[in-house]
């Protein structure tokens, strides 16, 4: 019998359970269940969302060895008994931004860039650290040990398969996992380093943590997650091993994979990454010098809006999706002068959390339905154009474009991105690149080895279009006039 492996992603919107072949990566089988909305969580509907989704996926009874990914950035404070002190801050939440803009006067942006790759957002746990020890010092003094979701639900798995009888995994694949398992110690959390590489205390050049950044934002020290190496398993139960996990874009980067290419991600955020054999320093903020799942970096530049403007563009419209690329389509490239700043969330790239979005250039004579719904996409595809030029800025140089994502399942995306990104793009085949690549790394940990397997990758379109003269140029004009949002 060939030895399977499961990739889970514990991602904003949802939890996504693969099952592969070991040695091939061929699917077996697959299961998923829904996230509750909001930008805090308690992290136990995380886990009762990787129960329902293992049992959807018939289990774990006969996998070898699974691996975590998940929503990078995310605040989750434990106490001494290994309790969830309060929900979860999620990376957009963006009640931090004030303490995130207090740690960078503090040590100035080149201060950061130079000590963690990275300067810090809202995003960034430091920075949620910081709001935490400002405004609920009571949680914050109950905290005895900090950690991300990838690691929590890593450590809420090993804890439940270890308290289970020997039989009972293999008895009842489909319900396997205890609704209240037992807690490990704190001692036995543990993370890999592109995570880690998120928080804003962690150097993924020497793969330490930086304790005096982690105090900045707490104010004082606790206890933190180990860090291991991409191959190296953080819990092994019975026959079962885990992974070290990864952040979520680090296992999309190894579930596509991307080779020398940009992998552009356009979910509920828009990501644009590159696998790199040096670490990025920007003091502008823009690249956030991160690790990748293999050993290398992951200079990444990430937007707060990217699906979701299609979303709201649909609505407005009241059309489907389907119906707001037809229009987007039947409209000419430019819009006829409509420009759409898409800033619906407030923005990370570039740092305007309070940024509202905006439509500009409209005429009696552009005003049309068409017009609105391309302006969307192309708006959605300038913020992602300005993080590439921000990569290729430290010294990134892309082979090409991988576009992936629920956003790049749109026609008018994939035939509109190359006109604004300036490069040809390949979609992969609809998927789950972030669950495949924490299943690849499973794999990994199971054959060992200095590289992953490689598992192999089915044909991808190519799309390619003229750039459209001046577009780039009038939304970086358009991009610095909004409203800020209303305070009330």
């Amino acid at each position: 019998m060939p030895k399977l492996v499961a990739g889970i992603d514990s991602s904003t919107q949802a939890c996504k359970v693969v099952i592969r072949d070991a040695e091939t990566g061929a699917l077996v089988r697959h299961g998923r269940a829904p996230h509750p909305d909001g930008t805090e969580v308690d992290p136990q509907a995380w886990w009762q969302a990787l129960r329902l989704a293992v049992a959807e996926a018939g289990g774990l009874a006969d996998v070898a060895a699974v691996s975590v990914a998940g929503q990078q950035h995310g605040m989750i404070c434990l106490d001494d008994g290994g309790r969830v002190v309060r929900p979860a801050l999620l990376w957009n939440d963006i009640r931090s931004a004030q303490a995130a803009a207090e740690l960078v006067a503090e040590l100035g942006p080149t201060g950061w860039a130079e000590a963690v790759g990275s300067v810090p957002v809202a995003s960034f746990t430091v920075a949620k650290l910081r709001w935490l020890a400002e405004h609920e010092p009571a949680n914050a003094a109950r905290t005895a040990a900090v950690c991300l979701p990838h690691d929590w639900l890593s450590w809420r798995l090993a804890g439940a398969l270890a308290a289970q009888p020997a039989g009972e995994l293999a008895a009842h694949p489909a319900g396997a996992l205890a609704d209240d398992p037992g807690s490990l110690p704190l001692a036995e959390l543990a993370t890999d380093r592109s995570d880690a590489s998120g928080t804003g205390y962690f150097d993924g050049r020497t793969n330490r943590y930086r304790t005096d950044l982690f105090v900045r934002g707490l104010g004082r020290p606790t206890a933190l997650p180990r860090v291991l190496g991409p191959a190296e398993p953080a819990y092994s139960i019975g026959q079962l091993l885990i992974g070290p996990g990864a952040g979520d874009n680090a296992a999309a980067a190894l579930g596509v994979p991307i080779g020398d290419d940009l992998l552009v991600s356009l979910g509920t955020s828009g990501v644009v990454c590159a696998r790199s054999a040096v670490p990025a320093a920007d003091p502008s903020g823009l690249v956030a010098g991160f690790a990748d799942a293999t050993g290398a970096f992951l200079p990444l530049a990430c937007t707060l809006n990217a699906a979701r403007v299609l979303d709201a563009a649909a609505r407005l419209l009241r059309v489907g999706l389907a119906e707001l690329t037809d229009l987007a389509l039947s409209a000419p490239p430019g819009a006829e002068g409509v420009l759409v700043v898409p800033y619906l969330e407030g923005e990370r790239t570039p740092n305007l959390p309070d940024a509202t979005g905006a439509v500009h250039g409209l005429t009696l004579a552009n005003a049309t339905a068409a017009n609105l719904a391309r302006a969307a996409v192309e708006g959605m595809l300038c913020g992602i154009a300005a993080g590439m030029d921000a990569l290729v800025g430290q010294g990134v140089s892309p082979a090409g474009i991988r576009l992936v994502g629920g956003a790049a399942r749109s026609e008018a995306v994939r035939r509109i991105a190359p006109s604004i990104l300036g490069m040809p793009v390949t979609v992969p085949a609809p998927g789950e690149y972030v669950a495949d690549g924490a299943a690849r790394q499973a794999a990994w940990v199971l054959a060992g080895g200095p590289q992953p397997p490689g598992w192999a990758v089915g044909g991808t379109p190519l799309y390619q279009a003229d750039p459209v003269p001046g577009l780039r140029e009038r939304y970086a004009e358009a991009a610095v006039r909004y409203l800020p949002r209303d305070a009330g």
